[in-house]
């Protein structure tokens, strides 16, 4: 009896969900309860029902997300600090026939990277920038980034970020949509199952994009946690984020087809 139920258990027809293969077996370095693992993941689902495992190539910048390489099993290429929409764009560039992505950080896209983030979007490139904001730097030991709000405490702002000394977080989202080469922007997240869903068909929305040539970047904001550079634990970073990072970085689209969604 025990064998039957096991062998019934086992079946195709009882399979709820499998690891995609476009994710090597390789122990992710992120922090338990960091969304980079989930948004890892749906990219890499999306990448392997579009067909695309062969034709993808994907960049990885420096910051949590710089040993990329390690868990996608797709053809990468590593740039420095700020500079994957450049590497993106010469590699789309020498082949055109590929589909191509960069995976970034805010403090990578949104600081040192900012110049080669509107530059590479002003000019219309037809690849997809996938953008996951923490609201702080997370590998170099949770110093304020761009988009760290107002009042939030991080290694280098410990009373919390002044608007007096130290500027406003930067919508960079809203920022490079106002350009006529962003052709798809949204922002999703990834801290529950629906909101994993949606982020899942948003990716899928911007690599099909690129794959039938549609001009102009594809921009997908990812609102995520960083609940050890946050000093929470995973389920409070969650419920931090809803509370405090989501009023300021509101959900959903915000250009399709290179047309303004009317909210």
């Amino acid at each position: 009896m025990r064998d039957e139920i096991l062998k019934e258990l086992v079946q195709p027809d009882n399979l709820v969900y499998s690891k995609t293969e476009l994710m090597t077996d390789k122990t992710l370095s992120y922090c338990p309860g960091c969304g980079h693992g989930t948004a890892h993941r749906i990219t890499m689902e999306v990448i392997e029902e579009l067909g695309l495992w062969e034709d993808t190539i994907g960049i990885a910048p420096v910051g949590c997300s710089v040993l990329a390489y390690e868990f996608m099993n797709i053809d990468m290429q590593q740039a420095a600090h700020g500079r994957a929409p450049a590497v993106a764009t010469a590699i789309k560039r020498c082949w055109p026939d590929k589909i191509v992505f960069t995976y970034q950080g805010d403090g990578d896209l949104a600081a040192i990277g900012t110049a080669e983030t509107l530059h590479a979007i002003n000019r219309g490139e037809n690849i997809v920038i996938i953008f996951v904001n923490n609201g702080i730097y997370g590998m170099t030991g949770g110093q304020m980034a761009p988009t760290t709000l107002l009042g939030m405490k991080s290694s280098t702002s410990p009373y919390g970020r002044d608007e007096a000394t130290m500027g406003n977080p930067l919508k960079i989202t809203e920022l490079i949509s106002q350009l006529p080469g962003a052709y798809f922007v949204t922002r999703q997240a990834v801290h529950t199952p629906a909101t994993v869903r949606k982020t899942k068909k948003a990716i899928r929305m911007a690599f099909q994009n690129q794959m039938d040539k549609k001009g102009g970047v594809s921009f997908v904001e990812i609102v995520s946690n960083c609940n050890s550079g946050w000093k929470m634990t995973p389920v409070q970073s969650n419920q931090w984020l809803i509370e405090n990072m989501l009023p300021f970085y509101p959900l959903g689209d915000i250009k399709i087809n290179g047309e303004f969604i009317n909210k």
